[in-house]
């Protein structure tokens, strides 16, 4: 053709990095040539290189890109028309050759062969047109951006046309099997904005209009068109002795975690109105139909445009919005942005910053101004300046760096056909890629790009700087979109994380909204602002996985967000309340879950301050009953109740581990409260059927850890129902009469009922009745007179050693002295102190063949634990009350300390008995609270250990340990010298 048109044109062409690869570039080139068949073509193709102006250029491709080197190599010819002819003729031509050979291919792999070799001549062309500078930055990712278009549309054009063949769907042409489809691939991210990297994935969404297809297939049309995407991902992207076509992501579909691949564009509007995500908004702005049926494609586009481009947005919103990259914290002037490694595309200063610079006030205001809606970044930017909400020379020098840094990239990208947006770490790397670039050496382009990055992160800062910070450390917390940042993922362990990726997975389910507190808008937006701090609060923990997973369960619990996020915004404090929560007390997690509104209750000033008294209590819960009429709402609220009161001790617990013996009195005020307030209710329930039986009186007498006033959390209640009755009375006097014997068996089963069944608030107690007189086989309500029988003919040496515990927590004064006084007599009573002694001590073996156990943690049964020093003390009570009543004490330390005061032991064992048993205590409290069986070294999370350590008195765990073991064997050796 005589001249050759584009080097002719050329201006500009970078100098080869590596002389050596120029030579064995042309060698193979001149060898390869010398294969040719055809003469004609052989004489052109050494000519080229013959030439100055071609030699310089293969020069410039052999000594700066292994890859285009390849391609080159394998496809001489077309160089050569490259540069024989008008660039948009040869690319015009490429274009048609794809469709000339893809049009009525035979089967798939012809197809792929036909669109590999497309891709590697485009992918040629791109690069010659733009190293030369013949092409502008928009031109180049043009062409790429349309051949994705072509490509995707030849597959889906083949796809259709063998699923029509097979019978599985019916088409309105077949000559044009796209169009009445209702099967629509859409392009986001760069593809859809026609900015296509050089070795860009592409991003797409499958859709269909299920009032469209004509599906015929057995299956659902869901699984149908989910398995025909996935074999055109697999067209576009599988490798072949031809190469690839683009690495395909549909990661930026909805819910890419749940969804399948593709979706009813019915589902799809479903999910934007209703959870889509301000990123995902941003990602929507370049959305573009590029395949299959496009008016279908571009009819649902348009019904979605309200979710794009919302014309109201709350401050909420706006600030979601400024926080999808403000998440990326910095320290403004504190760090400087080196050369070597630097990440171009989400780094400081880099092409991302320049994206949401536009998107975000496009997303802003595009609602409201249509001239906004541009998909090109360059396209918004000027866009801004031409409304006004620019200045008209920011935009430019943002559209220019954003034109460096794409040009920047497409270079790096060309040397290995790598998807690569980081800069080499090695000096040679960089002197290449200066080379490269047209630049004189890696400082030169080094001062260029900072430059450029400096500007980029100038007007960054001043878009945002009068917004708040989402966060007081530094590092990126970048949670948007479908893949893990690098950079967040390293900040995540650099903050205690140890699987980091789990972190981003969890964000990312709270984002989509798959949880019930945040599948509103606002509830996900207001997260999104604490979640920087959120991660501290978690990150600050022991173990910030396993709390991680904890406050996950509990946010899977939750009936709504709004509320505690709002709640937790307004008091950011509540967060590392929270962690703590989660990290130690997951018990305490759960109630959480069930009652947000607890949170409401820790800022009040008397939260943290003691449970007020038990009339208090009482009069506060009747309060609360008060104007109840239904019985099932007098359950539920009672239930609310206590969980709120136990919330409460236990936080005090955690705050205070060393003294949570001491919550033993407030839990048990909470039980004697609830069973004092459900007692009237119950009965007056009962008496609607049954009536009352005359001048009859019912009492509840508790025993174990309740009648102690030792209550733990998760603790039995052990009760015993007594109830009086005069002896002329035989039956009730309602309007189905009961005899005194079943009334009372079923007003006590109707209270275990009421204190037992699990509502939507929960259980209140477990009852356990096993202490009753006669035990299992006993009625459930007994005799003032049969209890008193009982105990002082028939009962056994144990049953006694309840009594030491027993106290009337419900019931008429009459009935309640009555009691007590035949409590009293039977523990004042003389006693064989042989077979007391031999009683106990035959108990304790019994028990220790059933549950024995050597684990210091096992505090009740280990010996030297809380049996062997209950059994102690109740013991040496039985044994000398009738000498010395005052030893009697319901509590275990109050009981060693009048022992010792009495005589019966010497000082320093009755104290460090004492000190024992509020060891014990501490110890049993914190792991009811915190655990739901025992304690193992391997599954105590970190926080717990912290907490036992301060439980026993202790710096660390390990000393901890020692130290119970040490109490325990001095504890069991007691028992065995007063009783074994």
């Amino acid at each position: 053709m005589g001249t050759l048109t584009l080097l002719e044109k050329t201006r500009i062409l970078p100098r080869p990095h590596d002389a050596n690869a120029v030579a064995v570039g042309l060698q193979r080139w001149a060898e390869q040539a010398e294969r040719l068949q055809d003469p004609a073509a052989r004489e052109a193709v050494e000519g080229l290189a013959r030439d100055s102006g071609g030699g310089a250029l293969l020069a410039a491709l052999f000594g700066n890109s292994p890859y285009l080197t390849r391609l080159a190599l394998g496809e001489q010819h077309w160089v050569w028309r490259i540069v024989n002819q008008p660039l948009e003729q040869t690319g015009a031509e490429a274009m048609v050759e794809l469709w000339n050979g893809a049009d009525g291919v035979a089967d798939k792999a012809e197809l792929m062969r036909v669109l590999r070799v497309a891709k590697r001549r485009i992918a040629l062309l791109t690069a010659i047109a733009d190293i030369t500078g013949q092409w502008s930055l928009e031109r180049v990712t043009a062409t790429l951006s349309d051949l994705a278009d072509a490509a995707l549309q030849a597959s889906v054009r083949f796809l259709l046309s063998q699923a029509a063949a097979r019978g599985d769907i019916g088409l309105p042409d077949l000559e044009q099997p796209t169009e009445g489809s209702g099967f629509a691939v859409f392009a986001l991210g760069k593809q859809g904005g026609r900015e296509l990297n050089y070795s860009s994935d592409i991003d797409i969404m499958v859709l269909f209009d299920q009032d469209a297809i004509d599906y015929r297939g057995p299956k659902e049309p869901t699984k149908f068109y989910s398995q025909l995407t996935q074999t055109l991902v697999e067209i576009m992207r599988a490798r072949t002795e031809d190469g690839y076509v683009f690495r395909t992501d549909l990661r930026l579909r909805p819910d890419p975690g749940v969804s399948p691949l593709a979706l009813s564009m019915v589902a799809a509007e479903g999910y934007y109105e209703n959870l889509g995500q301000n990123w995902e908004r941003a990602a929507m702005i370049k959305a573009r139909c590029v395949a299959g049926d496009i008016d279908a494609g571009n009819r649902f586009l348009a019904r979605l445009t309200p979710f794009i481009w919302r014309k109201y947005l709350d401050f909420a919103a706006i600030e979601d919005i400024h926080s999808i990259k403000r998440q990326i914290h910095r320290h403004r002037g504190h760090a400087k942005i080196a050369l070597a490694g630097h990440n171009i595309k989400i780094g400081r200063g880099g092409i991302r910053e320049i994206e949401f610079f536009a998107q975000t006030q496009q997303l802003i205001a595009g609602g409201r101004d249509p001239r906004l809606r541009q998909r090109t970044t360059s396209g918004a930017l000027g866009a801004l300046a031409e409304t006004g909400r620019l200045d008209q020379a920011v935009a430019d020098e943002l559209i220019g760096c954003y034109r460096f840094l794409r040009g920047l990239e497409h270079r790096l990208q060309m040397i290995g056909d790598e998807q690569t947006h980081t800069l080499p770490r090695e000096p040679d790397g960089l002197e290449r890629l200066a080379a490269f670039m047209g630049f004189a050496d890696a400082a030169d382009l080094g001062e260029r790009l900072l430059a450029v990055l400096g500007a980029v992160e100038r007007h960054y800062d001043a878009l945002f700087e009068r917004a708040p910070e989402l966060s007081d450390s530094g590092g990126s917390l970048v949670f948007t979109g479908t893949e893990d940042d690098p950079a967040t993922l390293e900040t995540l362990r650099e903050l205690g994380f140890r699987e980091p990726e789990r972190v981003a997975a969890a964000v990312r389910r709270w984002h989509h909204g798959r949880y019930r507190a945040t599948r509103s808008a606002r509830a996900r937006e207001t997260l999104t602002r604490l979640m920087p701090a959120l991660i501290r609060s978690l990150a600050g923990t022991a173990n910030p996985d396993m709390t991680l997973v904890r406050f996950d369960r509990f946010l899977a619990q939750l009936p709504a967000g709004i509320q505690l996020f709002s709640l937790i915004q307004a008091n950011p404090w509540l967060l590392d309340l929270l962690a703590r929560i989660m990290g130690t007390a997951p018990n305490l997690a759960e109630t959480l879950s069930h009652n947000t509104s607890l949170l409401d209750a820790v800022l009040s000033a008397d939260f943290h301050a003691p449970l007020a008294g038990a009339d208090a209590l009482l009069a506060e819960l009747r309060a609360a009953l008060a104007e109840v009429e239904i019985f099932e709402d007098v359950l539920d609220i009672a239930r609310r109740w206590a969980n709120d009161r136990r919330f409460q001790v236990g936080l005090q617990v955690l705050a205070r581990p060393a003294e949570a013996a001491r919550a033993g009195p407030p839990l048990s005020d909470v039980a004697d409260t609830v069973l004092r307030a459900l007692a009237p209710a119950v009965e007056a329930e009962f008496t609607k059927t049954h009536g009352r039986v005359p001048g009859s009186a019912w009492a509840m007498v508790a025993l174990g850890r309740l009648g102690g006033r030792e209550m733990t959390f998760g603790s039995d209640l052990d009760l015993i129902f007594v109830y009086d009755h005069p002896a002329e009375v035989s039956n009730s006097d309602g309007q189905k009469p009961l005899p005194p014997v079943q009334y009372f068996a079923r007003l006590s089963q109707r209270m275990i009922a009421a204190l037992t069944a699990l509502t939507g608030e929960g259980r209140l107690y477990e009852v356990d009745m096993r202490l009753r007189p006669s035990g299992k086989s006993g009625p459930i309500a007994v005799t003032l007179q049969r209890f008193a029988d009982y105990q002082r003919e028939s009962a056994w040496t144990w049953e006694h050693m309840a009594l030491t515990r027993a106290r009337v927590v419900a019931g008429p004064d009459r009935l309640t002295q009555a009691i007590e006084a035949t409590i009293a007599d039977v523990l004042w009573a003389a006693r064989d102190q042989g077979q007391l002694v031999a009683d106990v001590a035959d108990m304790r073996a019994r028990i220790d063949r059933e549950y024995r156990t050597d684990d210091p943690w096992h505090i009740k049964h280990v010996r030297g634990g809380l049996v062997d020093i209950d059994f102690i003390a109740q013991s040496l009570q039985l044994a000398h009350a009738q000498r010395l009543p005052a030893v009697l004490s319901r509590n275990t330390a109050v009981a060693f300390e009048r022992l010792g005061q009495a005589g019966v032991l010497a000082s320093p064992a009755a104290d460090r008995l004492a000190d024992a048993a509020r060891l014990l205590g501490n110890v049993h409290f914190l792991l009811r609270l915190c655990t739901a069986g025992g304690l193992t070294e391997e599954t105590a999370s970190p926080d717990l250990k912290i907490a036992l350590a301060g439980a026993v008195g202790t710096p660390d765990f390990a000393t901890a340990e020692r130290a119970l073991r040490d109490t325990e064997a001095w504890v069991h050796a007691q028992f065995e010298q007063l009783i074994g």
